[in-house]
Order: C-alpha cells, then sequence, then structure tokens
C-alpha cells in the first residue's frame, strides 16, 4: 500500500494555494491604490466632461480623437490628484477622509506617487498635443493651476474655491477646443458653466465636511463658517449657475445653441437645484448639504446630456 497519506498529497496544493490568494490580495491592494492615488471617479467624471464637450463641438465624429481625449484626460486629472496627495500628505493623515488614502496610510512612498504623477503629465500633455497643441496647453494650465496654486491656497484663504474653479471648468470647454481646435464664444461659455457650478457644489462639500477639513487646516467655505453668509452666496452662485446655463437659448453663442424645451428642462434641473440651495439657508445642516452636493452633481451631469441630446436630435 501507499504510505502517502492524502493529507501529505494536498500540502502542497495548500501552500499553492495560498500563494495565489496572496498574489491577488497583492494585485487587488495594487489597484484600489492606483485608484485612490488617481481618483478615479472623479477622473472618469471629467473625461464624461470633455466628452460632452467635444460631442458638441464636433461637425464628425473622430473615434482616434476621442479615444485620445479619453486617456489624455484621465492621464491629467490623475497627475493632478496624484501631486495634490503628495504634497498634501501630512495634513490628509488628520482627516478621517482621507487618512487611508496611500501615502498617509503607508501604503505607497512619495517616490512612487510621483513616479505616477510625473509619468501621468508628460503622457497626458504628449496624447493631447496629438489632437492639437492648445488642447495640450490647456491641459497643462488645469495641472499648473490645480497643482500649483489651488492646492497650496486651500490651507490660507476661502477664494482657493474661485481659484479651483479654473482648472475644474477646463474639461467642458477642453473637449470642444479638442473638436475644432478653436477657443470661441462657444468654448467659452461652456468653461462659464462648469466654473458658477463649482461654488455650489463645493460649498456644499466644505459644509458637511466642515469638521474634518477643520482638522487638516483647510478653509472652504466664503466667509469661513456654516452660517447665513455662506448660505446666502450658495444661493447667489446656484442663480449664477442656471441663467449661464441657459443662455445658449438665446442663439448668443455661435453654433453651441438649445432649442426652447431644452431650455426649459434644463431650467427645471435648476429649480431643483435652487431648491436645495434655499433649504440650506433655511436648515443650515450637513443633511441638507449633502443633498444639495449630490443634486449639483445630478445637474451639471444631466445639463451635459441635454445639450448633446439637443444637438443631435433637433
Amino acid at each position: 500500500m501507499c504510505a502517502v497519506s492524502l493529507h501529505d498529497f494536498l500540502k502542497p496544493l495548500n501552500y499553492t494555494h495560498l500563494s495565489l490568494e496572496n498574489t491577488h490580495t497583492t494585485s487587488s491592494s495594487i489597484w484600489i491604490d492606483f485608484k485612490e492615488i488617481t481618483k478615479m471617479r472623479l477622473a472618469i467624471s471629467v473625461v464624461f466632461s470633455s466628452m460632452a464637450g467635444y460631442l458638441l463641438g464636433a461637425y464628425t465624429l473622430d473615434w482616434l480623437t476621442i479615444l485620445l481625449l479619453a486617456v489624455g484626460g484621465y492621464l491629467m486629472v490623475g497627475a493632478s490628484n496624484a501631486y495634490n496627495q503628495i504634497i498634501e500628505r501630512d495634513l490628509d493623515v488628520l482627516m478621517d477622509r482621507t487618512k487611508n488614502r496611500p501615502i498617509p496610510a503607508g501604503r505607497m512612498s512619495v517616490r512612487t506617487a510621483f513616479i505616477i504623477a510625473t509619468s501621468f503629465t508628460i503622457l497626458g500633455l504628449l496624447t493631447l498635443y496629438i489632437i492639437n497643441p492648445i488642447t495640450a496647453v490647456f491641459g497643462g494650465v488645469s495641472i499648473f493651476l490645480y497643482v500649483c496654486v489651488y492646492t497650496p491656497l486651500k490651507t490660507k484663504t476661502p477664494l482657493s474655491v474661485f481659484v479651483g474653479a479654473f482648472p475644474g471648468a477646463i474639461p467642458f470647454m477642453m473637449g470642444w477646443v479638442a473638436a475644432t481646435g478653436d477657443f470661441g464664444i462657444e468654448a467659452g461659455t461652456l468653461f462659464m458653466v462648469q466654473f458658477f457650478w463649482q461654488f455650489p457644489h463645493f460649498w456644499a462639500i466644505g459644509w458637511f465636511l466642515y469638521d474634518d477639513y477643520k482638522k487638516g487646516g483647510f478653509f472652504m467655505l466664503p466667509t469661513g463658517a456654516r452660517d447665513r453668509g455662506t448660505a446666502v452666496q450658495v444661493i447667489l452662485y446656484t442663480i449664477w449657475t442656471i441663467l449661464v446655463s441657459l443662455i445658449p437659448v438665446f442663439g448668443v453663442t455661435g453654433r453651441l445653441y438649445l432649442t426652447p424645451i431644452s431650455a426649459v428642462l434644463v431650467g427645471i434641473l435648476g429649480l431643483g437645484l435652487l431648491y436645495y440651495a434655499i433649504r440650506l439657508y433655511k436648515f443650515k445642516n450637513n443633511v441638507t448639504a449633502k443633498r444639495l452636493m449630490l443634486s449639483s452633481v445630478s445637474y451639471i451631469t444631466l445639463i451635459q446630456i441635454i445639450y448633446v441630446a439637443d444637438k443631435f436630435l433637433r
């Protein structure tokens, strides 16, 4: 009879299984950290905005340009976020929201993050340059403003939100520039829509994360506090966002036009956004601020879809 037991026979297989599990866990951890350091969900939303701008500006669809814009856009946003997390690593560890990011948690070295950020910057600029030089210029300006101006100002002044609104507004407009190679009234209008939208959006975030931001020394609210003054400014900038979003219906923005039916839909979405802004003024609590933030995300996403659908269906 064979002297080797079934247990002895299976033992090597158990070690192999354990090794495969460890490899799978390591690969999964690397992927999760990559998503965190580049803020994948944010990057994808930015790419979506760029795609909307491209579809609005394009006379005919060029699938190579669409692919380059998607890849280049993701690389630029990923680079900005990686640089940001390198600079703010000592502050991130102080806040509940950010202490588990790869660098403060010790899962990724600053050197590795810097290699990712630098590689993404170079590859992103080259990718956007293939589309046309002006698209690459706007991509470079976006990284510079976000990393070198907005990020340092966050611990200095509430005006950081104003500065951050510039790179944040570039993607929608950059899509149009990628499609046309030109910056005109149309691209400028798309820029303004996303520029004004960011104030109620980020002030809502700054409101319900106020205590956490305070631990890191960040100043995100216009008055520095969750008070009536901040709530009033949220309402005012919400109104500006709605008005700017409706400008194309008047036929004064070149090829960027919105039919009256689509304008009504945008107006309805705007009233929904304004409703939550007014509720924030009334209740001044974190629950309402979160609802305003979610409403703002729905607003910018849906109006971009409406803009694009309006162009192709009219």
